[in-house]
């Protein structure tokens, strides 16, 4: 059994993920890193139930309860928090639904642990199940990020599988009220960009589920869609209006 780090932490925040896929996920989380914390975001399908008994006999294991459902930023800044005040100082996002891929936890962590201040983001790679909607809108959405931050850096905006340094995440979603839902992973690596902070994209697979192999997905199409047009909406005003002139000196 691997020694747990004392400073990077597998971070997956959970929602109605369905019991069997998170006790799954975690489980092939746990194979590959240690301690892996879990964040239930007010589920009321009995996920949490599963962890949580598997935490009492697996101290590599910690799960957090939300009351009520905030979204993904919410959570992650809720397990963020906790981290920090343990010492961690790095926490690697994982979705709880067995889209990506554990098998690349040592890699992303190594890489984290090798450039501490970087943000290192996983640039997905896709199979044939992969929506042709939720692949052009990618494509579209890289476009968008490399305008708010002024040339390349980050490979896929949307992508949650990341490591983050834990102090200057939390910042980041403290200075913004928003990327609290679907939004949480394109600002906040926008925002740590326009911070300073250097990127490392490393390439990675990417499941889709279809709900007979129990994936589960909780965005609506023209709500969350419409959610991520304002957020670049915002992101371009506010670099256009007050931060070009920073963004310009820190990128050149």
């Amino acid at each position: 059994m691997m020694k747990p780090s004392t400073t990077h932490l597998v971070l997956m925040p959970s929602f109605n993920t369905g019991a069997a896929r998170l006790a799954e996920t975690v489980a092939a989380a746990l194979g590959q890193w240690s301690p892996v914390w879990v964040v239930i975001d007010g589920s009321d399908d009995g996920s949490a139930a599963p962890v949580q008994a598997m935490a009492r006999t697996d101290s590599r294991l910690r799960v957090i309860v939300r009351d009520r459902n905030g979204g993904k930023g919410a959570a992650v800044l809720t397990g963020v928090d906790a981290a920090l005040a343990e010492g961690f100082t790095h926490v690697l996002t994982m979705d709880a639904d067995g889209q990506h891929p554990a098998s690349h936890l040592p890699e992303f962590m190594a890489a984290s642990q090798q450039s501490p201040a970087a943000l290192v983001l996983g640039r997905p790679v896709f199979g044939p199940e992969v929506p042709l909607e939720r692949l052009h809108g990618r494509k579209l959405s890289v476009g968008l990020a490399r305008m708010e931050i002024l040339g390349p850096g980050i490979d896929d905006p949307l992508f949650g599988f990341r490591v983050y340094p834990a102090a200057a995440l939390a910042r980041t979603l403290r200075s913004t009220r928003r990327a609290r839902g679907f939004d949480f992973d394109p600002e906040v690596a926008v925002r740590m960009v326009w911070a300073g902070a250097p990127t490392i994209n490393l390439p990675a697979p990417c499941r889709y589920l279809a709900r007979a192999e129990g994936g589960v997905s909780h965005f609506h199409y023209l709500r969350d869609n419409l959610k991520l047009i304002w957020l670049h909406a915002r992101l371009l005003g506010e670099l256009i209006l007050w931060r070009w002139i920073g963004v310009s000196r820190r990128r050149g």
